[in-house]
């Protein structure tokens, strides 16, 4: 495949800092390249029979590439692996997207309450994959188109939270500026609206909208998120306080609540909420 005349490779760029990932990815390739030297195989000629070039063949094997599905499928069946080579899948699915949305995504998996105020932009568990796509695409420096489609599949990936049983209870407050903007055109953001009243009608799912009439709240400073574990401990982040990080501390925990509760009581409700996205819809 190729964009703009250059050569895109199947698979994604391992990262140097995410130890597990790199050794998960190495252990596949190492298996990867003894089953093709005990079948006789040159790499140019196992390329050729999964249909990918000689280059990836050595990156996927020397742990610098972490091959995709269909590579492993193929590189199976033409080396006659029994379904060994494709089952490392299992592990390779894991470490495939970035270390820090994997911990994000363990986290939100473990929580029974997520509570998210989200200031400039639609929280990533609510985004539609060509909302994702779009804003993803729009960052500078630009990310290659492979690495674009990794990060939306990693997102995208989180929003399983919502199929869980039982379900965590789960909270968002938007701001409706960013429900306005029309990111990725019009078609792609009547979807996205479209995918928020879906969401925000289940069950276990709380969605207020901030109107831009508030003059002034505790959000201001950027996002807050707080996640309650089944445990009774919990940990917030905050844009606008304890520096970003994440923190379990007791204290600062209270004054991030503190904040988000706030936010919530000079949201609209729930059902206001709805019906202005349903107006915002209409106006599309």
């Amino acid at each position: 495949m190729s964009v703009d005349g250059e050569t895109v490779e199947p698979g994604w760029e391992v990262d140097p800092d995410d130890e597990w990932g790199v050794a998960v990815i190495a252990t596949v390739g190492r298996q990867l390249k003894l089953r093709r030297e005990a079948v006789g195989m040159r790499a140019a000629e196992f390329g050729e029979s999964v249909g990918y070039g000689e280059d990836l063949v050595y990156k996927i094997e020397g742990g610098k590439r972490i091959p995709r599905q269909e590579y492993l499928d193929r590189a199976d069946e033409v080396l006659g692996a029994g379904g060994l080579i494709a089952a490392t899948w299992e592990d390779v699915k894991k470490v495939r997207y970035p270390k820090k949305v994997r911990e994000l995504a363990k986290l939100e998996g473990q929580a029974v309450e997520i509570g998210v105020y989200e200031c400039n932009s639609i929280n990533g568990l609510l985004q539609t994959p060509d909302h994702a796509r779009s804003v993803i695409s729009a960052a500078q420096p630009p990310y290659s188109p492979d690495d674009v489609e990794r990060m939306v599949t990693a997102r995208l990936a989180r929003q399983s939270v919502f199929e869980r049983d039982p379900a965590p209870s789960i909270h968002f407050v938007l701001e409706e500026a960013a429900l306005r903007r029309p990111i990725g055109g019009t078609m792609v953001w009547r979807r996205q609206l479209e995918h928020l009243l879906e969401v925000g009608r289940l069950h276990n799912v709380m969605l207020q909208v901030m109107p831009l009439n508030s003059a002034i709240h505790s959000g201001l400073d950027g996002r807050i998120e707080v996640l309650k574990f089944p445990d009774g401990t919990a940990v917030g982040r905050s844009d606008g306080a304890f520096n970003g990080r994440p923190t379990s501390d007791p204290k600062q925990l209270r004054i991030l609540e503190l904040r988000y509760g706030t936010i919530r009581a000079q949201a609209l409700s729930p059902g206001e909420s709805l019906t202005l996205i349903e107006q915002l819809l209409g106006e599309t």
